[in-house]
């Protein structure tokens, strides 16, 4: 190790376990200091000699006043992928601040999958008419192969979706900032493009950061320009999508589903559940407790995945996800 190399401070506590997974992903690269384990002038010291930071919620992590200390620091490291809820602002100017975006990229995939199928194959649906006891085996349901999966926001959990909806048959449209992309698709565009995937899509996976940008970007002209029996899977920010506008597209379309994991009103961001429309009388929802990244051993993956991009930072590489203004609320 250098020995100039300054020290990645961890603010949140970890188990032994999960502090030897830190101590892997570092690969030597520095030591480790654990805030919790510090208090008062060490707290401090800490925060001005940090090569970088690694926490949950900047908010929650620092006291008052230690932001400002972190000046110096060649990054600020999240744990998660969406930060809109984190008053970034409070964080010192021109530092940079990077999502631990795809950290649970594999078993969100698997959960905007799992969902699709539900969806697909009407497995709610036909469990509820089974209880009432209606056995309706010559129902249709749907087949996904040849069809088309939209994903808006193709990072690392929407490349781990198209790579799964490619496996059972699906072409993959994709929609990045850049408009292009190394991953196997089929079409792949600038989000100027959105009204062509909407309307070509028979899945549509949002899986794009909550930003000015996509801020109440679907509302009732986005969902009309979609299918009448399209899946639309939300496991991002429940604020991308217009509330009542996408209930009263439900109502009207009831061939159309959509597959909520991603709420507009939730407890880690906002202290509550609440949704101000009826969702969950619908028959065409399928509603889960936006629990897609808690798939098991899914923490220690994303963890890891968060320690590396601080050790790019600490070694002089360029670190991952690093976010720009203009992808801030």
């Amino acid at each position: 190790m250098e020995l100039s190399r300054p020290p990645l401070v961890v603010a949140f506590e970890l188990s032994e376990r999960r502090k030897a997974i830190v101590a892997r992903a570092l690969a030597g690269a520095s030591v480790v200091i654990y805030l919790t384990e510090l208090d008062g002038t060490a707290r401090a010291e800490a925060l001005r000699n940090a090569g970088a930071l690694l926490t949950h919620n900047t908010a929650k992590d620092l006291r008052s006043g230690e932001a400002a200390l972190l000046h110096s620091t060649r990054l600020i490291q999240f744990t998660i992928a969406g930060v809109d809820f984190i008053p970034l602002g409070e964080l010192p100017e021109g530092v940079p601040v990077a999502t631990n975006g795809g950290g649970h990229a594999e078993p969100m995939a698997e959960h905007a999958l799992a969902m699709t199928l539900a969806a697909a194959k009407r497995l709610i649906v036909e469990h509820e008419n089974l209880k009432r006891g209606q056995f309706n085996q010559f129902a249709r349901n749907r087949m996904l192969a040849g069809g088309v999966c939209g994903i808006f926001g193709f990072g690392g959990i929407g490349a781990a979706t198209g790579r799964l909806m490619s496996s059972i048959g699906m072409r993959v449209h994709a929609i990045n900032r850049r408009g292009r992309t190394d991953e196997q698709v089929d079409w792949i565009g600038t989000p100027g493009r959105l009204n062509k995937l909407l309307e070509v899509a028979d899945v549509l996976l949002i899986s794009a950061p909550l930003t000015r940008a996509t801020y109440g970007l679907i509302g009732a002209a986005e969902l009309g320009r979609m299918k009448d029996d399209a899946i639309l899977v939300n496991l991002a920010r429940g604020e991308i999508v217009q509330e009542r506008p996408l209930y009263d597209h439900l109502v009207g379309h009831p061939r159309f589903t959509a597959c909520i994991d991603a709420w507009w009103i939730e407890p880690v961001r906002h202290g509550e559940f609440r949704i101000d429309q009826p969702f969950l009388s619908l028959p065409n929802v399928i509603a889960s407790p936006h629990n897609s990244a808690q798939g098991e051993g899914a923490h220690d993956i994303s963890l890891r995945r968060a320690v590396e991009n601080c050790r790019r930072a600490l070694t002089g590489e360029t670190p991952l996800h690093v976010i720009g203004l203009d992808e801030r609320l």
